[in-house]
């Protein structure tokens, strides 16, 4: 097979440095104290990212977890014509970023060891799965088809849960909210048949001070059940009395780049009040990137700077270190995802 030219340039290490903000300038990669995971990155939704450079560039930052989402309504038949055409451009990235790793280690460039860390340490191309579900926007044309479409999805070998699934009351729906419950009820229902985990997708009305989709939410999880491999609560951008509910429900609760914007002081309140053995890591990427690479395009290899984020809150507020915050990170993830 021959081998597809690297170009470090793809990469911007032309000066060593593997992060650069929006004006060049570098930024350094924050040390962790244990392998980084991203579950949640939109791998499918680069656009100026290639995806197999982003996972080339996620392991050289120290990633050895990805998930990935993919949707039966929002990507098939738009972007893919079948869930196998879908899946089959996702082993292609993979074995093309797992070439362009093999070119770096050429040049000396290899994933980093967390230091001191003597726990599982898996290869990110080994370690690459997706999660499926049909978005809160997309309920409407969660029809017959659609969902013959999803069951194919996880029906994949790399399939490791349903979502992102839930309810989305914010400025840019026009969904009603019971068509998007019904969504919700159904993939959830499928996710206890199945045995999977799932993610939800939970966004309030802006300035809405009830917090109604996430009250509405805790409803349809205590009514419908949380399923037995678990829920993760993604993109939390709420505060600890909105978290809350879902902890005591057994949900692990996602945190990405807002955790890290200036004003968002809710956000790491919350990071803070997470139990050790809930708390993930996550970039959504290609939206969100963290404080110091805001306004770029995020990328998974940018969890490194909101692990980073969450292990400082963690340590300032009192409740734990930075080591045994990465350690939780690490492990929560590979055990709901993976274990």
């Amino acid at each position: 097979m021959s081998q597809e030219p690297l170009g470090l340039d793809a990469l911007t290490l032309e000066d060593g440095h593997l992060f650069h903000d929006r004006k060049g300038r570098p930024r350094p990669l924050p040390a962790a104290g244990a392998p980084l995971a991203d579950t949640h990155g939109h791998l499918t939704c680069l656009r100026r990212h290639d995806a197999s450079v982003a996972v080339c560039r996620a392991a050289l930052a120290g990633v050895r977890l990805l998930v990935v989402p993919v949707d039966p309504v929002d990507e098939l038949p738009r972007k893919w014509p079948t869930p196998q055409a879908l899946l089959d451009w996702l082993d292609a990235q993979v074995e093309r970023g797992a070439r362009r790793l093999e070119e770096c280690a050429a040049h000396g460039m290899v994933p980093p060891v967390p230091a001191g860390w003597t726990g599982r340490l898996p290869d990110l191309v080994e370690s690459i799965r997706i999660i499926a579900g049909a978005h809160p926007y997309g309920a409407p044309e969660l029809d017959a088809d659609a969902l013959a479409r999803l069951d194919a999805l996880l029906a994949s070998p790399r399939c490791v849960g349903v979502g992102e699934i839930g309810l989305d009351f914010g400025p840019y729906n026009e969904v009603p909210a019971d068509v998007q419950e019904g969504a919700f009820r159904r993939q959830l229902r499928m996710a206890h048949e199945r045995g999977l985990p799932v993610e939800l997708h939970i966004r309030d009305a802006q300035d809405d001070p009830t917090a109604a989709a996430h009250r509405l939410a805790v409803r349809v999880l205590e009514e419908e059940g949380v399923p037995e491999q678990g829920c993760d609560l993604h993109c939390f951008t709420s505060g600890p009395e909105v978290m809350g509910p879902f902890v005591e429900l057994g949900c692990h609760v996602a945190f990405g780049g807002a955790a890290t914007f200036r004003k968002s002081d809710d956000i790491r309140d919350a990071a803070a009040a997470c139990p050790a053995d809930r708390i993930l890591s996550e970039t959504d990427a290609p939206y969100m990137a963290p404080v110091p690479l805001r306004g770029e395009e995020c990328e998974p290899a940018m969890v490194a700077f909101s692990a980073a984020c969450l292990a400082d809150a963690r340590e300032e507020a009192g409740v734990a270190t930075r080591e045994e915050t990465y350690a939780a990170l690490w492990e929560n993830a590979w055990g709901l995802l993976m274990g």
